[in-house]
C-alpha cells in the first residue's frame, strides 16, 4: 500500500474530524446561560443554538454519503471540513443572537459531511483483517466526543470565554484540510450519476420530520407546525421508497433494505442512540436541578459513564473476532437498558453518588460496545461498493435517533412531572427513565433476532454492482 491512503495517517486524519465534528453536538450545551446574557435572547431563539446544528447534521448525513459517492469521498470530506472550520470561526466572531444560529446550522451542515465519509475513507484505508478495530476506534471517538460535550463545553465557560467553544475547531480545520488533500486516497460509489429527485425527497422527508421533533419538545405535538412538518416529512419519506424502486440510480439501494441484517442493524442502532441519549438529556438536568450541581460537576460526575467507551471500544473492536458482533450486540442493550433501570431505582430527590457509581460504569460499558461496532453490524450486511450510502443511512438512522429519544422520552417527563418542583421532577424523570428501559429492552430483543454470520462477501454478490 502506497503512502496516500495509508491506516494511520487517514485513521488520525478522520478520527480527529469526527472528534471535532461531534464534540459541537451538545458542547455549546454548559455555555447557553452565558450566551444568553450577552445577546439577551428568549429561550426559544436560545434553543436553536443547540437545534439548529442537530437539525442540518442529521438531515444531511445521507445527502453528504451520496455527494461522496457521486463527487468523490476525499473531496467531498475536504469540503466538509472546509465549511465546518469557516462556520466555526463565524460562531466564534457572533454579534448577534441570529448570526450564532446561522453558523451552528452551517456547522451542522459541514458536520454532516465529515462522519459518514470519514468511516467510508478509513475502511478502504485498512486491510480487511484490521476493519473491525479501525471502525471500532473511529466510532468510539465519535461516541466519545458526543458525550463529552458537555464537560469540555463547562471547562471553557468557567475558565476561559464561550467563544473559545468554536475558536478551537478553527486551527484543528486548518491543519486537518492540507493534510486530507495530502494523505487520504480519493474513491467514489458504484453510480456515475446522482439521482436528484430521490436525494431532494430524502433531504425533505428528513428534514420535515426531524423538525417536526425537534418542535415537539419545545411546543408539544398539538403545535400546527410541528404537525404539519412532521406528516409532511413522513409523506415524502414514503415518496422516496417509492421512487427508490423504480429508479435506475438510487440514492439507498432496496436490495440493502431487504437483507433483514441490515435493516435490523439500523432498526436496533436508532433505538439503542435514542434510548441512551433521551436518558443522558434528562438525567444531566437532574444532576443540576435537583441535586444542585453546577453544570462542570455534573459532567464531571457523569465521566465514569462517557470515559468508559474510550477503554472499551477497542477492547470491542477486538473481542468481537472472537466472540462475534451479534453477541456482544445483545451484550450492549442488556447492560445498557440495567443501567438505565438502576438509575430509575436509585434516584430521588436526593441520592448517594455511589450508589450509582455502577450504573454509570454499566452504561459506559454498554455505550461503549455500541459505539464500536453499530457501524460496523451495518456494513457486515452491505456489499463493499455501498459503503458510503450504508454508513450515510446508519449516522442519519442514529442520529435521529438521538432526536426521537430526547423527544419521546421529554415528553414522558412533561406527561408525569415537570420542572415546577422537586417531586414533579423526579416523578417524570423515573417514568422517563423506564420507557428508555422499554425502548433498549426493544432494541435488545431485535439484536437477538440479528442473523448470526453477517458474511460482507455474501452481500458482495448479491446484486451486481453497476458499471
Amino acid at each position: 500500500m502506497s503512502k496516500r491512503g495509508a491506516g494511520l495517517p487517514t485513521f488520525l486524519i478522520t478520527g480527529v474530524a469526527a472528534f471535532m465534528a461531534s464534540l459541537d453536538n451538545l458542547v455549546v450545551t454548559t455555555a447557553l446561560p452565558t450566551i444568553q446574557r450577552d445577546f439577551h435572547s428568549s429561550l426559544s431563539t436560545l434553543e436553536w443554538t443547540v437545534n439548529a446544528y442537530t437539525l442540518t447534521y442529521a438531515v444531511f448525513l445521507l445527502t453528504a454519503a451520496l455527494l461522496g459517492d457521486r463527487f468523490g469521498r476525499r473531496a467531498t470530506f475536504v469540503a466538509g471540513l472546509t465549511v465546518f472550520t469557516l462556520a466555526s470561526a463565524l460562531a466564534a466572531t457572533a454579534d448577534s443572537i441570529g448570526t450564532l444560529v446561522a453558523a451552528r446550522a452551517l456547522q451542522g451542515a459541514g458536520g454532516s459531511v465529515i462522519f459518514p465519509l470519514a468511516l467510508t475513507l478509513l475502511v478502504n484505508a485498512v486491510p480487511e483483517r484490521r476493519r473491525g478495530m479501525a471502525i471500532a476506534g473511529l466510532s468510539g471517538m465519535s461516541g466519545l466526543a458526543i458525550a463529552l460535550g458537555p464537560v469540555v463545553g463547562g471547562l471553557i465557560v468557567q475558565f476561559g470565554d464561550w467563544h473559545w467553544i468554536f475558536w478551537v475547531n478553527v486551527p484543528i480545520g486548518v491543519l486537518l484540510v492540507p493534510l486530507a488533500m495530502l494523505w487520504l486516497r480519493e474513491s467514489h460509489g458504484p453510480h456515475a450519476k446522482l439521482d436528484v429527485p430521490g436525494t431532494l425527497l430524502v433531504t425533505g422527508g428528513l428534514l420535515g420530520v426531524v423538525y417536526g421533533l425537534i418542535g415537539a419538545g419545545e411546543n408539544g405535538w398539538g403545535d400546527p407546525l410541528v404537525l404539519v412538518s412532521a406528516v409532511a416529512g413522513v409523506a415524502l419519506l414514503v415518496a422516496f421508497a417509492l421512487w427508490e424502486n423504480r429508479s435506475r440510480f438510487p440514492v439507498v439501494p432496496p436490495m440493502l433494505f431487504r437483507t433483514r441484517g441490515f435493516s435490523l442493524a439500523n432498526l436496533v442502532a436508532l433505538l439503542q442512540q435514542g434510548g441512551m441519549f433521551g436518558a443522558v438529556f434528562l438525567l444531566m438536568q437532574y444532576l443540576q436541578n435537583v441535586l444542585h450541581y453546577s453544570a462542570l460537576t455534573a459532567g464531571a460526575r457523569t465521566l465514569p459513564w462517557t470515559i468508559m467507551p474510550l477503554v472499551v471500544a477497542p477492547l470491542a473492536g477486538m473481542l468481537a473476532e472472537r466472540v462475534g458482533v451479534h453477541r456482544l450486540m445483545v451484550l450492549s442493550g442488556v447492560v445498557q437498558a440495567v443501567a438505565l433501570a438502576w438509575l430509575a431505582l436509585v434516584s430521588g430527590p436526593t441520592m448517594n453518588y455511589l450508589a450509582a457509581l455502577p450504573a454509570l460504569l454499566l452504561a459506559g460499558v454498554g455505550m461503549g460496545i455500541f459505539f464500536a461496532l453499530s457501524a460496523r453490524q451495518t456494513l457486515d450486511f452491505t456489499p463493499p461498493a455501498f459503503d458510503g450510502v450504508a454508513a450515510g443511512v446508519n449516522s442519519s438512522m442514529r442520529q435521529v435517533g438521538v432526536v426521537l429519544g430526547i423527544g419521546v422520552l421529554a415528553a414522558v417527563f412533561s406527561s408525569v412531572g415537570g420542572y415546577g418542583s422537586t417531586p414533579a421532577f423526579v416523578a417524570g424523570l423515573h417514568a422517563a427513565l423506564w420507557v428508555g428501559v422499554a425502548i433498549l429492552a426493544v432494541a435488545t430483543v431485535l439484536s437477538v433476532l440479528m442473523p448470526r454470520t453477517a458474511t460482507r462477501q455474501a452481500a458482495a454478490v448479491a446484486e451486481p454492482v453497476p458499471a
